[in-house]
């Protein structure tokens, strides 16, 4: 089922849902993806543990609850489940994803893995996928411009995710599931604390035979094969509680992907054509963190962040008929990260009392490829100060931040933010601050591509927003505006004067008894300024304009049911030739699932995906997944 939507109509039909459900009553859960109960404390906000009940940014978070209930989903579609957050994927299963927040590109947002920044400096964007929900303890995802917190590129927010951690006791689990289009999936895990040592261990394994990438035969690459993937993964996670003040952490995370996708080598030694080719991406990703936290004094805690990121990209070629190698090639990219933070509390050591922070970080870069790279390696040396003011009714915090780039000199920004009480149930926010964003490796060296005539994007966002609490009613909304100077534009890798990324999130959840529901809807209007006349103010490539997610559950003692609805609107995207814009058709997509604890160590779960079987496109040329099915069941102890 696909449908086209004029703005108008989508819009007043959306309101016309919101304002129903609201109205009669119903719940949108505080158990769902993006949110959580206000005891509940986030940290990717300000850097410290804050109650999200007096948070002043746009976050959501994804609890350990969320994802267990979340059935077969990958982490790219639960993302794309929470407001301000659009995803592309190249096709199938598993493939190159994309990850907007507020309309920012792939490039103009951060990815932290333990508090350790993960993905691409050649491309600039993170490999989501080789990530599985089951090594995920929590996410927790900032939207707004960021860069005074968490440094360069920190345009459109922070994805944060923290893996599994160990539990008290003992616990062990085990899983396994089998779907349509030949997926199966087994993970296994073990976790708990003897002493002053915890311990978390863990492998998954899935894989699937998949559909066909691309569906446009005009497509350059195009092979109307089955292309699959298989993705293994394993993680550990060591804690020692060495003294009440003296905690140390060691983890380590390895996810070793390989999908296929339609394409041919370059050079192609062996003549592979599209129906020939064998082309396997084969990414992967490893990170170990070491954290050291202190309690000095009653009002002085540091913590000390030891990472190293490994991002590996490697698309390999062989021919179909015996196998034959043909080709490859590499983008790999290696990071070594060092933090300290230093937080001061001011008061009596209570909560609530007014936190400076200092945090000085070192950061290395280093790009190992295939292709010739002018420059591959570069260092950041950056030094943070922040307050944050808690009082009663108010609360605010002030950010400056200077990032020494090697390539690209020192860099100050800045960012005030605050919160004020109107009463018990209502709290208005609002925000200023600037961020940037240094080119990638590709947009400056890659041959026939890159411009080292490039500086950084350099911009200031605003945000407004006004939050409702009551009887566990959630209703939020937000106004944002983020101006990029000098933006970049993906496809050309020309410098432009402006890009404006404005917007809405409306944003509501709520439960009553056994019933949960929630439901968001975004309007988002990123458009960038352009010389030549027919590209000037058109809107980025690949994000709609306006999405509605909603998801309702219920349960009946040990048996809960759910259902999944998005909502969006058509968006634009270059066509198969590159010389202009071609319209991808708004669509509807229907999510429904049910869980049964057989037992106190037995659950069932059963999901079907794309229930009405839509045919649509995020990106042009490129396929995504019918109506599919997965059924899977654990045994945890």
């Amino acid at each position: 089922m696909t449908t086209s939507l004029s703005p108008a109509r989508f819009g007043l039909r959306l309101s016309a849902s919101v304002c129903a459900l609201v109205a009669s009553g119903s719940a949108f859960s505080q158990t769902t993806p993006g949110s959580v109960a206000l005891k509940d404390v986030v940290v990717t906000a300000s850097r410290v543990a804050t109650p999200l009940s007096d948070v002043m940014a746009d976050v959501s978070v994804i609890t350990r609850t969320d994802l267990e209930q979340a059935g077969q989903s990958s982490l790219r579609d639960l993302l794309s489940q929470l407001p301000g957050v659009q995803m592309v994927a190249n096709g199938s299963y598993r493939s190159s994803t994309s990850i907007f927040l507020r309309g920012a590109t792939s490039s103009q947002s951060v990815v932290l893995v333990d508090g350790v920044r993960i993905g691409s400096a050649t491309s600039g964007s993170a490999a989501l996928d080789n990530i599985p929900l089951d090594r995920i303890e929590r996410i927790e995802v900032l939207r707004g411009a960021a860069s005074a917190l968490y440094g360069p590129d920190a345009v459109g927010g922070v994805i944060q995710i923290f893996t599994r951690t160990p539990v008290d006791g003992l616990a062990f689990s085990v899983s396994a599931g089998v779907g349509t289009d030949g997926q199966d999936k087994a993970a296994a895990s073990v976790q708990g604390r003897s002493g002053v040592l915890g311990y978390s261990f863990g492998v998954s394994r899935e894989r699937a035979v998949g559909i066909s990438v691309q569906n446009n035969p005009a497509m350059g690459g195009y092979n109307p094969d089955s292309d699959g993937f298989l993705s293994n993964s394993a993680d550990a996670k060591v804690t020692a509680q060495v003294s009440r003040e003296h905690g140390l952490s060691l983890a380590f995370l390895r996810s070793v992907s390989d999908y296929q996708f339609d394409g041919t080598p370059s050079p192609n030694p062996l003549g592979l054509t599209r129906l020939t080719s064998d082309a396997r991406a084969k990414p992967i990703l490893e990170n170990v963190t070491f954290l050291w936290n202190a309690q000095w004094t009653e009002h002085w805690k540091s913590t000390l962040t030891l990472g190293k990121s490994d991002d590996r990209s490697v698309s390999e070629y062989f021919r179909q008929a015996d196998g034959a190698f043909g080709g490859d090639s590499r983008f790999n990219t290696s990071r070594q990260q060092t933090t300290w933070q230093n937080d001061i509390t001011l008061g009596n050591g209570k909560a609530g009392n007014d936190v400076i922070s200092v945090v000085l970080e070192s950061r290395r870069e280093s790009v190992d490829s295939s292709t010739l790279f002018t420059v591959s390696q570069r260092d950041i040396s950056s030094a943070l100060v922040s307050y944050a003011l808690n009082q009663p009714t108010w609360n605010a915090l002030m950010v400056a931040r200077n990032d020494d780039n090697s390539q690209f000199g020192s860099v100050t920004n800045w960012a005030v933010s605050g919160g004020y009480k109107l009463s018990s149930q209502w709290r208005a926010v609002a925000s200023l601050g600037t961020s940037f964003q240094s080119p990638t490796f590709n947009q400056l060296y890659f041959p026939g591509f890159g411009n080292t005539a490039l500086q950084p994007q350099r911009n200031r966002a605003q945000e407004v927003g006004l939050r409702y609490q009551a009887r566990g009613l959630n209703l939020g909304a937000v106004v944002y505006q983020n101006d990029v100077r000098g933006f970049i534009t993906p496809t050309t890798n020309v410098q432009s004067a402006l890009a404006v990324l404005k917007g809405v999130t409306l944003s509501a959840d709520y439960r009553t008894g056994d019933t949960s529901l929630s439901a968001s809807f975004d309007y988002a209007d990123p458009r960038a300024s352009s010389t030549t006349p027919s590209q000037d103010g058109l809107r980025l490539v690949r994000i709609a304009q306006q999405v509605f997610n909603a998801r309702v559950r219920q349960q009946w003692n040990d048996f809960s049911a759910y259902g999944e609805v998005k909502v969006s609107s058509d968006r634009e995207d270059n066509n198969l030739a590159f010389s202009g814009r071609e319209s991808l058709a708004g669509y509807t997509v229907l999510n429904v699932g049910a869980d049964w604890h057989v037992n106190r160590n037995t659950k069932l779960q059963a999901r079907v995906n794309n229930l009405t079987d839509a045919n649509y496109m995020l990106a042009n040329g490129y396929s995504t997944p019918g109506r599919n099915v997965f059924v899977s069941v654990t045994w945890a102890l």
